[in-house]
C-alpha cells in the first residue's frame, strides 16, 4: 500500500521514499488505534523495502513529535479489570508495540525520525527505534516514566544503551528531566540539529543523499552497526510489566489521568 490516511496517521511513498505523519491530537499519543495504524504502516514497510532506500517519520501536530504513550486510556482501560487480566492486557500492548519498533529498527530501509518539540516516553523510544534523529533546536527529549512508577516499555532502554555512553542513558532515565536539542546533539543522540521547523525539510535532505547508494551496501552497513539488543528487550517487557502489578502505579496514573494540567506529560 503506497499511501494510507488513518485516525492517528498517514502515510505516502514516492519514488523510494516513504513519509510517515504520525497527527493525532494533542500530542501524537500512541494507544490502540495508533498502534494498530503503525501495524499496518510496518507491514507496508515491510512489502515495499525492496523498492524504498529512505523512510522518515515526522509529525503533523504543532506540540511536537509524540509525547508517548496514551496513559489516560492505559488507565480507563486497565482499571476496571482485575489483575490478572489487567496485567495480560498490558503486556499485549507491549509485545506488539515491540514488534512494530523491532520491524523499524530492522529494515534494511534507512529510517530518519524529523522531530520537533516534545519526544517523550513511547514517542522518544519510537525515535530511537530509527537510523538518524534529525531535530529541530526546540525539540525537547525525556523519559518522565519513573514518575509513574515504571520504566520505558516500548524499548526505550536498550536502544539508548545501544547507542550512547551510560552516564547519559543514566541521568536522563533516573532524574526524568527533559534534555534539549542542543545537549542531545552533543552527546550523539541526534545526528542534525535543524532550525526551528525545519527538521522535515532536512531529513528530506539527507534522504536524497542516503538513495544515492547502493541498496546492499548501505543494508549491509545498517546491519553491522546497528544489532537489535532482543535479549534486553525482551527483559524490559518483564521489568515493567513486574513494576506495573503494584498499587502505586494506578494512583500515579489515576493522578494523572484527573490532572487538569495542560501538558500533564511535561517533566
Amino acid at each position: 500500500m503506497k499511501s494510507f490516511s488513518g485516525n492517528t496517521l498517514r502515510w505516502e511513498w514516492r519514488d523510494g521514499i516513504f513519509e510517515l505523519t504520525l497527527d493525532r491530537a494533542p500530542a501524537n499519543e500512541i494507544g490502540r488505534t495508533m498502534l494498530g495504524e503503525l501495524e499496518q504502516f510496518v507491514s507496508a514497510l515491510h512489502s515495499m523495502a525492496a523498492q524504498t532506500s529512505v523512510c522518515i517519520l515526522s509529525s503533523a501536530q504543532p506540540k511536537g513529535f509524540s509525547a508517548g504513550a496514551d496513559l489516560r486510556e492505559l488507565y480507563h482501560a486497565a482499571a476496571p479489570l482485575p489483575e490478572k487480566e489487567r496485567l495480560a492486557g498490558v503486556r499485549e500492548f507491549l509485545e506488539r508495540i515491540h514488534k512494530v519498533l523491532n520491524t523499524i529498527d530492522a529494515t534494511p530501509v534507512v529510517t530518519i525520525a524529523a522531530v520537533h518539540g516534545a519526544c517523550f516516553g513511547g514517542g522518544f523510544e519510537l525515535a530511537l527505534a530509527c537510523d538518524l534523529i534529525i531535530a529541530d533546536k526546540m525539540a525537547r527529549f525525556a523519559f518522565p516514566e519513573l514518575r509513574l512508577g515504571l520504566i520505558p516499555g516500548f524499548g526505550g532502554i536498550p536502544r539508548l544503551k545501544r547507542d550512547l555512553g551510560n552516564a547519559f542513558v543514566r541521568d536522563i532515565l533516573l532524574t526524568g528531566r527533559s534534555v534539549n536539542a542542543a545537549r542531545a546533539q552533543a552527546v550523539g543522540l541526534v545526528s542534525q540539529l535543524a532550525g526551528e521547523g525545519q527538521a522535515l525539510q532536512v531529513a528530506r535532505s539527507t534522504a536524497a543523499q542516503i538513495a544515492k547508494f547502493d541498496p546492499a551496501a548501505r543494508s549491509a552497513a545498517k546491519h553491522f552497526i546497528k544489532p537489535i539488543p532482543h535479549d534486553e528487550l525482551r527483559l524490559e517487557i518483564d521489568i515493567f510489566c513486574d513494576l506495573f502489578q503494584r498499587p502505586a502505579v494506578m494512583a500515579a496514573l489515576k493522578k494523572f489521568d484527573e490532572s487538569t494540567d495542560a501538558m500533564p506529560y511535561l517533566p
